[in-house]
């Protein structure tokens, strides 16, 4: 539940911080679009790293970031066709705004994770 809610912040954070992201719909909209995000990063993100390993290997995974750009597309197109007024203007803010949101959601996380989930 922590990781739903902080990538739903993180989401957030890039709404506002990145040109080119931006969402116009309510906050429980927010969720729904947070809940794709980790669907898509679930089930179509381990795909996509997969066959594109030796790329990722030959980049020292910088391909990586291209792939989580591109599921952010993929969420914005998903989120724009349930009309959750979250969109994202082309490939450049989808990287920076991937970037942003893996960042902010780990700080979330590791802020906020409960201590059942820190292993000593």
């Amino acid at each position: 539940m922590i990781r739903f809610l902080a990538t739903a912040a993180a989401l957030w954070v890039a709404t506002q911080l990145v040109p080119g992201i931006a969402h116009t719909g309510s906050a429980l909209a927010l969720l729904g679009v947070a809940l794709i995000f980790g669907v898509v990063n679930a089930l179509v993100g381990p795909v996509l790293k997969l066959f594109s390993l030796p790329v990722i290997v030959l980049t020292l995974g910088l391909f990586a970031l291209v792939i989580n750009a591109l599921l952010l597309i993929l969420t914005s197109w998903i989120a724009t066709q349930l009309s959750l007024g979250f969109r994202v203007d082309g490939f450049f803010p989808a990287l920076f705004g991937s970037v942003l949101i893996s960042v902010v959601s780990a700080l979330l996380v590791a802020v906020f994770g409960s201590s059942d989930d820190k292993k000593d």
